[in-house]
């Protein structure tokens, strides 16, 4: 009795072995040999577009000032804050020396001595800090009543006009702007993501690119449109090498990949077959390869009728051969649906052809093996048996 526990303990004991060998090294390949080897993205993890420009002319910048609102709306939250913040504060201290000047014409400040039936263009103005404030209650209406422009002056109301209407038009300028902002349906894109690692493995018979895609919000995304782009350089018979050239990839779901049912996390996949671009792609070719595949997810928001569209990117190191993913929704006991995000990302091994090539060959020799073939060359002869054993 003792023998046969030996030998399953040391079998126990050789598998644990060596599967703690084959994390240790896939650990000491992806930290040490990983990041000495970066690939240049042109699409990040989150969406943003790693490119520049460079060399634009004078005129082409200034096409920017010219659409004001998409450029406003583009700037970071600094930026539109010391505008917004500027922009106030400019107007107002603008024009609180535009009424100093008004009181400093028509006499109406305390250093000119004004006679007691002196009516000035403007009560109770007695410097620029008192200027500064008429100015600041007129632009935004607060009207404190202590200070007020008479009918004296027509410059006076003039002025008072033109402030109103330019107060205006700040406000709603940069209000917009600031709501705009905030609304924007990038804000919404944040609540939808993708796995961390895109993954192959047999699907259904076929060998296939999986990705695993999530809305965090309860509320749907409407027309949900799902594709892909696989970037890489390639070199044309011509000689013309072409960087970043782009290949259509198309992800499926099993209901199509046109108004997807985004209530729950959904598994995308891309069938590679003999048109793909992975098809002559294998096992332990696919971490040499150079390419960047970007997958798009676009829909509208159903709160607000918005359109967005959420990006992100798989390089070779994030494609895992010979893995699915982890069951990520269950059923309580209470009859709803729990989907853990715990397993989001989580991938487990599988047995998986090294290539597409192989699945396609084996496929092949299986249907032939299943099908006759006629020989024009056979020729049935009959032959007479005779009997020579005589009784």
């Amino acid at each position: 009795m003792e023998a046969p526990v030996w030998n399953m303990l040391r079998m126990l004991i050789r598998v644990l072995t060596e599967r703690m060998f084959k994390h240790l090294r896939k650990w000491f390949v992806t930290h040490f040999f990983g990041h000495s080897r970066q690939r240049a993205r042109l699409v990040s993890k989150d969406g943003r577009c790693n490119i520049e420009f460079g060399n634009v002319e004078a005129q082409s910048r200034f096409i920017f000032f010219v659409d004001i609102w998409t450029t406003v709306l583009d700037l970071k939250w600094r930026y539109k804050m010391t505008i917004f913040i500027t922009a106030f504060l400019g107007s107002w201290f603008l024009f609180g020396l535009l009424w100093y000047a008004v009181a400093y014409i028509h006499k109406d400040l305390p250093e000119f001595h004004p006679s007691v039936n002196h009516t000035p263009c403007v009560e109770n103005i007695n410097g620029l800090t008192s200027a500064f404030l008429f100015s600041l209650e007129t632009q935004v209406t607060i009207g404190y009543g202590f200070r007020c422009v008479t009918e004296q002056c027509g410059t006076a109301i003039f002025l008072l006009i033109f402030q109103s209407i330019l107060g205006v038009i700040i406000n709603s300028f940069m209000c917009g702007a600031i709501l705009a902002k905030i609304s924007r349906p990038k804000k919404r894109a944040k609540t939808i993501t993708f796995s961390k690692n895109a993954v192959i493995s047999k699907r259904g018979g076929k060998l296939c690119l999986l990705i695993r895609v999530a809305n965090l919000r309860k509320s749907l995304l409407i027309g949900s449109h799902i594709y892909g782009k696989l970037l890489k350089t390639t070199v044309t018979p011509e000689g013309e090498t072409i960087i970043l050239d782009q290949t259509n990839i198309n992800f499926v779901v099993d209901a199509g990949n046109e108004n997807l049912f985004f209530i729950s996390p959904l598994t995308i996949y891309h069938v590679i077959d003999p048109n793909s671009p992975f098809f002559h792609m294998a096992a332990e070719t696919l971490p040499q390869q150079d390419f960047e595949l970007v997958v798009f997810l676009d829909g509208t928001v159903e709160s607000t009728s918005a359109t967005c569209q959420v990006r992100t990117s798989y390089v070779p190191e994030e494609v895992l051969w010979g893995y699915r993913f982890a069951p990520i929704v269950s059923k309580t006991k209470e009859g709803k649906y729990r989907v853990d995000f715990h397993n989001f990302s989580k991938t487990v091994e599988v047995e998986t052809p090294h290539c597409a090539m192989c699945l396609y060959n084996e496929k092949d020799t299986r249907a032939r093996m299943k099908r006759g073939y006629d020989n024009p060359n056979f020729v049935l002869s009959e032959v007479n048996e005779t009997d020579d054993t005589k009784m």
